[in-house]
């Protein structure tokens, strides 16, 4: 159901139609004559009624005023679902990531994480992502378990192993090797509080365990039912590929999935590991879809005092080029009305096969990464995107794509093909 407002009339007549329409979860279109202030003075009547109002999209093209669409839970587009990589396994086309659960910095409480991962769930999420002690020194799997204790089953759970903080006298602690494997799944599955983990990714690759090795010893884990699907994350196309090659000879258990770091600052995955994915049939969940937060726009904010990613933990640098794409993004979003972080999130939605992994520290901005189901970002805007954060190609992409001509006589450019 959507009412249309006039704040051109009675303005209280206004406020009472607008809070009766937000009850009823209605969308509402105000038009107003000032672009600020009676949205400002909307904002405030739902306060202080307690309704909660998701987001305000403002569209300048309305003549003589302009609009602001106040928009439902209710009204937002289902959920989707897709199949994880080369699996019968599915998957909601966003993941949670519960990294900041525990998390002492700049994480989330216990008692913040329950109505996020709530709210996951309420909006048809089921596709959840942990690691070891790595991420909180295991709060994020222990709070991850109790909250989904009760309902197990309808949940896609996911956590990883590899990594350990240095300080301890065992050299086996970290690493991908069937002793660090069993160590580390067997403490997952604790602190979970379940018998089994519905995908298992090596977290990093560690240039030394070998390739028959990790898919052996994945595959064991794999037929005792202790892990149904397996991934990586972090590890060179050419190391990935040739796991997933053994593991196609002998009949082992290949990896489906491939996480990544990828966004509109960090599109180096592109080269290789993309590449190699589509080849391989793997899923794609890409890691720091906002760039630690760059591409929300609260860094171009100095008045902005909220805890921030980068203040502990440095992933991205702040420099000119990150700030230009930010700037880029702010510019698009002011453009469709919408949030910094939704076109950032559905720049990557518009790739094949990507699902964006959100890792929201506050229900707020989950509310506002769950936003970005509602729309998508127009092809110009995709483009204009694509060309300012495009790196450089390297040796030997950047050869190749000189000698196309060469390759096909001529007729490169007339040539259909999916293999591209």
């Amino acid at each position: 159901m959507s009412i249309a407002i006039s704040y051109h009339a009675d303005a209280d007549v206004s406020d009472w139609i607008l809070y009766a329409a937000v009850s009823m979860s209605a969308d509402v279109v105000m038009y107003s004559p000032t672009r600020c202030r009676h949205c400002d003075r909307a904002r405030a009547l739902l306060k202080r009624k307690g309704a909660t109002v998701p987001q305000i999209f403002i569209d300048h093209r309305h003549v003589g005023g302009y609009d602001h669409t106040f928009r439902s839970f209710n009204s937002r587009k289902e959920m989707r679902y897709k199949l994880l990589g080369r699996s019968g396994l599915r998957v909601s086309e966003l993941c949670l990531g519960a990294m900041t659960f525990g998390s002492p910095q700049w994480g989330t409480s216990e008692a913040d994480a329950v109505p996020i991962y709530t709210r996951f769930r309420d909006a048809g999420g089921n596709f959840v992502d942990t690691a070891n002690e790595i991420y909180g020194g295991g709060q994020s799997e222990e709070i991850l378990g109790r909250i989904i204790a009760g309902h197990r089953e309808e949940v896609v759970l996911a956590s990883k192993y590899s990594l350990a903080l240095p300080g301890g006298r065992n050299p086996n602690l970290a690493g991908n090797h069937r002793k660090s494997l069993r160590r580390s799944l067997e403490s997952s599955l604790r602190r979970l509080g379940t018998d089994y983990l519905d995908v298992l990714w090596l977290h990093a690759w560690d240039g030394v365990t070998p390739a028959d090795e990790i898919m052996r010893a994945l595959d064991d884990v794999v037929r005792e039912g202790k892990v149904q699907y397996v991934g990586v994350s972090n590890m060179p196309a050419w190391v990935a590929a040739q796991c997933n090659t053994l593991a196609d000879a002998h009949g082992w258990t290949p990896f489906v999935g491939l996480q990544i770091e990828y966004s509109l600052i960090e599109r180096t995955a592109e080269e290789e590991l993309l590449p190699m994915a589509r080849a391989m049939q793997m899923a794609i969940c890409a890691w720091s879809p906002l760039a630690s937060g760059i591409l929300s726009g609260k860094y171009a904010n100095p008045a902005n005092h909220e805890k921030k990613r980068l203040d502990t933990l440095t992933l991205h640098a702040l420099d000119e080029r990150s700030q230009t794409i930010a700037a880029l993004v702010g510019t698009i979003a002011r453009k469709l009305g919408c949030s910094s972080a939704q076109v950032a999130l559905n720049w990557l939605r518009a790739k094949q096969n990507v699902i964006p992994l959100i890792g929201a520290r506050t229900l707020e901005q989950l509310e506002d990464n769950l936003r970005c189901l509602d729309f998508e970002v127009d092809a110009a805007s995709v483009a204009e995107l694509d060309a300012l954060s495009a790196s450089p190609l390297r040796y030997p992409h950047r050869y190749l794509a000189g000698v196309q001509p060469l390759l096909h006589a001529g007729f490169h450019a007339a040539l259909d093909t999916h293999r591209r």
